[in-house]
């Protein structure tokens, strides 16, 4: 039951980043390859580094190519012309999903990511843990920024590795005392939160 849980927050986080993937590489003017690479580099990108980082072979991607598959279909489907038009008409509708996804994504991805670690090292050190969830959850981020030739949006934008640190320490730190799924809903919650109201506030760090 837990399992089929995390898969379905998988695909779900899945969907939200490769929708914010695409929508960045429609903004670049991209054809539709450039369109499906950004949609699935951003979905896949970050699970593929932890997994390299935790020494898990083939990473997810390869093993189960749902994601990878789910990932470029709703690439296609934001490429659609009347999905084009509608966003170039709408662009605060725009600007508005693209957050909403992005926020929804980055939550789900970093507290699976300390699910991960957790499988992956059972007695893995807090570091190792918080490290590889805020990697996870970034990491397709900054691979989409650097691939559509952008300034990573963490080192921008709307407190988001801020975000996703604050929810993976959260999520840790409940993982033992609370239950892994109170954990990871409280983690996931939390950046998303934070993200949002960084954005509607316009919160930023110092600069």
């Amino acid at each position: 039951m837990v399992d089929s849980l995390v898969l379905l927050a998988e695909l779900i986080g899945t969907v939200a980043f490769a929708i914010s993937g695409a929508m960045v590489a429609l903004e670049k003017k991209m054809d539709i390859f450039g369109v499906i690479m950004l949609g699935v580099c951003t979905s896949v990108g970050g699970g593929y580094i932890r997994d390299l980082t935790l020494g898990i072979t083939p990473p997810a991607m390869f093993s189960n190519p749902i994601y990878t598959i789910v990932a470029a279909a709703t690439s296609i489907i934001v490429f659609l012309q009347v999905i084009r038009n509608f966003f170039n008409k709408e662009k605060v509708f725009y600007d508005k999903i693209l957050l909403l996804m992005d926020s929804l994504g980055l939550g789900i991805f970093v507290v699976v990511g300390v699910r991960t670690a957790y499988t992956a090292i059972p007695n893995a050190s807090t570091f190792l843990l918080i490290y590889i969830g805020v990697l996870t959850g970034v990491g397709g981020g900054v691979l989409r920024d650097v691939l559509a030739g952008n300034t990573p949006y963490i080192f921008k934008k709307h407190f988001y590795a801020c975000a996703a640190l604050a929810g993976t320490v959260l999520c840790v730190a409940l993982w033992d005392v609370a239950g892994s799924g109170i954990a990871m809903i409280a983690g996931a919650s939390t950046v998303m939160i934070l993200r949002l109201c960084a954005a509607h506030f316009r919160w930023s760090l110092p600069r």
